[in-house]
C-alpha cells in the first residue's frame, strides 16, 4: 500500500448482514462503493462493546491491553458500583495519538473513547459518552461554540434511547445521523488532516429501539404497524448522507467504513444473579423490595460465593479470599470453583428445555496480557442472543422478555463489517478479517511506524 490520508466512516452497530445483503439494494452508493472495496464481516473484540472496542480498533490492543472490558469496570476489589470508563482509561496511543508525535493532523468527531478530548494536531469532538455539550468536549474549545452556530445545537446521542416514546427516539436518531455526517463535512473541509474519522451512533439506537418491527425472523416481531419500514428508510436516508460526504473526500484518501461490532435480535434476558442465587452462590439476607442493583442488595458477603454484573454480556466475579474484603472462596480452589461455575453456566437450558449456547470464558484465556481487575468470568448467553440481567427483585424465573434497563429489541453481536477502497488493494470480499486488523492498516496507509504492540496484520 502506498502511503495516503485516510477517512473512516464508523457505524456503530453496523451489520454485516443488513448493509451487505439486507439493504445493499436500497444503499446503492455504499454497494457501489463496495465493489470497488476489500471487504467482509469483521470479527469484533471479546467482548463485542463499544467501549471498548473502539478504543481497540483504533490502537490494535486488546480489552486486556488497555485494562477495559466494558462501559463500566472495577475500580478496586470491594462491593461497590463498576467505575464508567473514559478516554483517562486508554493509556496506549491510538493512531491520532501517532500521528500527533510525528506533528501530523488528524481530525475526530464522535469516536467513542474521546471523552475527554485530548489535545491532538487538529481538532477532536467528544464521543456520545459526553455528559453535555456544556462540558468540555471540543478541542480545541472554541470548536464547541462553532458547533453549536453550525447545527444550533449539537447532538451527543440519542437521550433515553430505551424508551416508549418510539416517534422521538426513531426521530431523533434519523435527526442525529443527519447532523453528524453534516459535521464531518464541515470538518473535513475547515480542518488540516492526514487521518479524519468520525462515529455514527444511529445504527446502534436504531437496532436497540426498533428490531423487532422490522424483521419477521425476531422472536418479538411485531408484524405491520407504523415501524415496520423503519430500518429501510434508515438505510436510505443513511446512504444519501453517505454519498454527500464521499462526494468532499480527496482523491488521495483512501475510504474506510467499520463498525465496532453487529447486532441480532434479543431473545429475551437471562437473571444471572437469580440463578447464582439458586446455585447456592450468592446469598442475600433480605429479600428485596423492588428491582435492586446486586451492589445495593442486602448480601451476606460471608456466605457468597460469586456474583454478577450484567449488560449485554455477563461479567461474573468471585468473592475470594484475602482480594475481597469478606472472601469465602480460598485461594487454592479459585481454578475448581470457576472451573464448576463456568460449567454450570454452559450447561444451563432455556425455557424451551434445550440448551442455551452459553459460553464461559477466563480474561487469561482471551488475551495475551490482563491489565486492571477483569472479570472472572466473561459470559456469553446464548451467544449474545440473551442479554444479562443482573438486577435483583423483578420477580420470579430466571427468563424475561425485555430488558431491565428498558425497551430493547437487540443485543451485540460479534461480526461486524469492513470496507476499505482506494487503495491499491485487488478489490472483492476477504475472510478472516479482525477488529485488530484495522491499526496495522491504517499505519501501513498512512506511512506510520509498524508497531509491535499490534495484535492483528496488515489487511492485504
Amino acid at each position: 500500500m502506498k502511503p495516503t490520508r485516510v477517512v473512516m466512516i464508523g457505524l456503530d452497530c453496523a451489520t454485516p448482514q443488513l448493509l451487505f445483503d439486507t439493504y445493499a439494494e436500497e444503499m446503492p452508493t455504499l454497494t457501489a462503493l463496495r465493489a470497488a472495496a476489500v471487504w467482509g464481516p469483521m470479527r469484533s473484540v471479546v467482548p463485542p462493546i463499544t467501549m471498548p472496542a473502539w478504543a481497540c480498533m483504533m490502537s490494535g490492543r486488546t480489552p486486556g491491553d488497555l485494562g477495559v472490558y466494558g462501559f463500566r469496570d472495577r475500580r478496586d476489589h470491594g462491593y461497590g458500583p463498576l467505575g464508567f470508563a473514559s478516554s483517562r482509561d486508554i493509556a496506549v496511543p491510538r493512531v491520532w495519538d501517532v500521528l500527533t508525535r510525528q506533528g501530523r493532523p488528524s481530525a475526530v468527531l464522535g469516536v467513542p473513547g474521546t471523552y475527554p478530548p485530548s489535545p491532538v494536531n487538529g481538532c477532536m469532538v467528544g464521543c456520545f459518552l459526553s455528559p453535555s455539550t456544556d462540558s468540555d468536549y471540543t478541542h480545541p474549545p472554541g470548536l464547541a461554540a462553532e458547533l453549536h452556530r453550525l447545527t444550533g445545537g449539537y447532538i451527543l446521542d440519542v437521550e433515553n434511547f430505551r424508551s416508549h416514546e418510539r416517534e422521538r427516539v426513531l426521530q431523533r436518531v434519523f435527526d442525529m445521523t443527519e447532523q453528524r455526517f453534516a459535521v464531518a463535512r464541515h470538518l473535513m473541509r475547515r480542518y488540516d488532516w492526514d487521518f479524519f474519522g468520525f462515529v455514527d451512533m444511529g445504527p446502534d439506537r436504531l437496532h436497540h429501539g426498533f428490531w423487532k418491527y422490522c424483521d419477521p425472523a425476531h422472536p418479538r416481531h411485531v408484524p405491520g404497524g407504523p415501524y415496520r419500514h423503519a430500518f429501510r428508510d434508515y438505510y436510505r436516508a443513511l446512504d444519501r448522507h453517505l454519498a454527500g460526504l464521499l462526494a468532499d473526500v480527496p482523491d488521495d484518501a483512501a475510504v474506510l467504513v467499520v463498525s465496532d461490532h453487529g447486532g441480532q435480535p434479543m431473545t429475551g434476558g437471562f437473571r444471572l444473579n437469580e440463578w447464582m442465587r439458586e446455585q447456592g452462590l450468592l446469598v442475600l439476607r433480605t429479600e428485596p423490595r423492588g428491582p435492586t442493583p446486586v451492589t445495593a442488595a442486602d448480601v451476606d458477603w460471608h456466605r457468597t460465593t460469586a456474583w454478577a454484573e450484567g449488560g449485554y454480556y455477563g461479567r461474573v466475579f468471585l468473592n475470594v479470599e484475602g482480594r475481597e474484603p469478606d472472601g469465602t472462596v480460598p485461594a487454592a480452589e479459585y481454578d475448581a470453583v470457576l472451573d464448576s461455575l463456568a460449567r454450570a453456566l454452559e450447561q444451563q437450558t432455556g425455557p424451551d428445555g434445550k440448551p442455551m449456547g452459553n459460553r464461559a470464558m477466563r480474561a487469561a484465556e482471551l488475551y495475551p496480557v490482563v491489565n486492571g481487575i477483569a472479570p472472572d468470568l466473561i459470559v456469553y448467553l446464548g451467544d449474545l442472543r440473551w442479554r444479562a440481567l443482573a438486577t435483583l427483585g423483578l420477580g420470579e424465573g430466571l427468563f424475561t422478555v425485555d430488558n431491565d434497563t428498558g425497551p430493547d429489541h437487540a443485543n451485540h453481536a460479534e461480526q461486524g463489517v469492513f470496507l476499505l477502497a482506494g487503495t491499491e488493494l485487488d478489490p472483492g470480499p476477504r475472510d478472516g478479517l479482525s477488529l485488530y486488523d484495522v491499526a496495522p492498516t491504517l499505519h501501513s496507509l498512512l506511512g506510520l511506524p509498524t508497531s509491535p504492540h499490534h495484535r492483528g496484520a496488515v489487511v492485504r
